[in-house]
C-alpha cells in the first residue's frame, strides 16, 4: 500500500487578521486576494500597510468621505478597474452619494481627460445603480 503525503495547505489568511480584513473591506470595499495572502506570505509588510492605511484614512483636516472622493478620482484617472470598484463600494459605506462621486469624476476629467471621466462614470453607474 502506497501512502501519499500531501503537503499541508498554507492558510490564505493569517489567523487573527480576519476581523481586521472585514473592517478594511467596510472602509475600502473588496480587499484583493493578494493582500489577504500577504497576511501569511509577508506579515511584516501586511502590518506596515495596515498601519499606513489607518493613518491615511483617519479623520484629520479632510474627512474620510472627502478622501474617498479623491481616491475615486485618482483610481479613475489611472483607469484601474479594481481600484475604482473597490473605492466605489467603500464610498457607499461612507455615505457618498452618486452626485458627489460624479462631481469628483468631473475634477478627474478636468485634470486627467475625458477617458478618466468616462471610465469612472461607467464603473459608478454599474456599482451605484440608482
Amino acid at each position: 500500500m502506497v501512502v501519499k503525503k500531501t503537503a499541508a495547505k498554507k492558510p490564505v489568511v493569517r489567523k487573527g487578521t480576519e476581523k481586521q480584513l472585514r473592517g478594511l473591506e467596510k472602509k475600502i470595499g473588496k480587499v484583493p486576494k493578494f493582500f489577504k495572502e500577504l497576511t501569511v506570505n509577508d506579515p511584516g509588510m501586511y502590518d506596515l500597510v495596515i498601519k499606513m492605511e489607518d493613518h491615511i484614512w483617519s479623520d484629520g483636516k479632510l474627512t474620510k468621505k472627502t478622501k474617498k472622493l479623491i481616491a475615486i478620482a485618482i483610481a479613475a484617472s489611472l483607469r484601474d478597474q479594481h481600484a475604482v470598484r473597490a473605492q466605489l463600494m467603500g464610498a457607499a459605506n461612507l455615505g457618498c452619494t452618486k452626485a458627489e462621486v460624479e462631481e469628483a469624476l468631473r475634477v478627474a476629467f478636468l485634470l486627467a481627460g475625458m477617458p478618466a471621466y468616462v471610465y469612472g462614470k461607467a464603473q459608478l453607474d454599474e456599482v451605484m445603480k440608482k
